[in-house]
């Protein structure tokens, strides 16, 4: 189905249902290899322990909801995570914290030694030694660089022809090398796997391809904690979860933890691809991770990926429900009715693939055939995940004409 929506310049979106969606099959031991409890508990645990940390915000946005038709919307602010600016510094510095504890040990022959160790610096002797890399848009690349740092291990970044220097300088401020490469995301990704196979280096990618998955399913674990922190604050439900896709790492994680958490009653799950690199909807398409081709040049610069992680797959086949394209401009205009709602709603500072989810929602909340296909009416509840902040700040404040700051203080 492809319709126009209001949005943002007169745009259309394309929206696909899974054939593959089934939610009496449950989630199952193909899904369980990938993301399960008792992984999620070490994240947890983990994660939850290391200084800084703190649940990001729930926001509320019931005017948005009124004038949507639905029950409620619910925001999940993730510009504040731990100084980084996004949701990512929760799965790339656990991956590196991951993969230290597991290195250590081997060199050691000793168990797995404990984070607070690591940090202290008892294994700077092997940590120091270690290299590892990943390819990046920005934000997990901040992450990979931000846990490295604090872990004590060298860090190379990978990043691709249009990054922008806010980013790469973003990601430098943790003291990784950056390297820019030509092409898209997906050279770039092959790129870093090139170097550090010559180089005996370590990818941490949140990405998953035929040889190399175990890293990223520490990089999705990682993730499930802000899926977690949702339903614990939400307590009842929502109806449908939009949330935007790159790979697919952290749609995946937020539909694991819902699955498993609630079972047959878990909610939809809508996928909200970049038209410009849709990886998600061709895969929808075509029953199978599909590739596009081409530089991918969206502005949500996060998501600008054209193949799905092969991880990713095999948790989302059966867990979501439908898949929608969204234009650049209707990005832009999310984030400016975020920036300075009506009615009363309270202002959040969102980055431009933070509100690909949310565009997606208004875009098919206002199309009565979108509506109905994905069961949305006057008593749905909505959850969106605003996965970044103002990671580029330059360009933020280009887009919404304000600074984040400014949009903060508005509060």
């Amino acid at each position: 189905m492809i319709f126009e929506n209001a949005l943002g310049e007169g745009q259309s979106n394309e929206l696909i249902l899974n054939p593959h969606y089934d939610t009496a099959k449950g989630y199952g031991p193909k899904q369980e290899a990938v993301l399960n409890d008792a992984a999620f508990d070490l994240a947890k645990r983990t994660i939850s322990s290391w200084e800084g940390y703190a649940p990001t915000p729930l926001v509320s946005l019931p005017a948005m909801a009124e004038k949507a038709g639905v029950a409620e919307i619910q925001f999940k602010d993730e510009g504040g995570r731990f100084g980084l600016g996004s949701f990512k510094a929760l799965g790339g510095a656990y991956a590196v914290l991951r993969l230290l504890a597991r290195e250590i040990a081997k060199a050691k022959n000793i168990p797995e030694p404990s984070a607070e160790d690591i940090v202290a610096g008892k294994y700077a002797d092997i940590a120091s030694q270690l290299t590892v890399c990943c390819a990046t848009d920005g934000n997990h690349g901040r992450s990979v660089a931000w846990g490295a740092q604090r872990f004590g291990c060298r860090c190379v970044i990978f990043i691709h022809a249009t990054v922008s220097e806010g980013r790469k300088e973003a990601i430098e401020a943790y003291g990784a090398e950056v390297r820019r490469c030509a092409g898209n995301y997906d050279d770039s990704v092959r790129e870093a796997q090139e170097t550090a196979t010559r180089e005996g280096w370590f990818v941490v990618s949140d990405t998953s391809y035929p040889g190399y998955t175990e890293i990223p399913k520490d990089v999705m674990q990682g993730y499930e904690l802000m899926a977690a922190e949702a339903a614990d604050t939400l307590g009842t439900p929502p109806t449908h979860i939009f949330i935007q896709t790159g790979v697919g790492g952290l749609a995946a994680a937020v539909a694991a933890q819902f699955a498993r958490r609630y079972g047959p009653e878990a909610p939809r799950v809508i996928l909200a691809d970049p038209d410009q690199s849709a990886c998600w909807l061709e895969t929808i398409r075509e029953s199978k991770p599909t590739a596009v081709e081409g530089d991918l040049d969206t502005l949500m610069a996060g998501l600008a990926c054209g193949e799905v992680s092969l991880l990713a797959w095999d948790v989302l086949e059966p867990l979501t429900f439908a898949v929608m394209s969204v234009a650049d401009p209707d990005a832009v205009a999310v984030m400016r009715a975020l920036a300075k709602p009506e009615g009363g709603d309270p202002p959040v500072a969102a980055g431009e693939s933070a509100v690909a989810g949310l565009a997606a929602f208004l875009a098919a909340a206002e199309n009565d055939e979108a509506r109905a296909a994905l069961g949305i009416d006057a008593n749905s509840r909505i959850l969106c995940f605003g996965t970044e902040g103002d990671t580029d700040a330059a360009l933020f404040k280009t887009l919404v004409g304000r600074s984040a700051a400014e949009v903060r203080g508005a509060a």
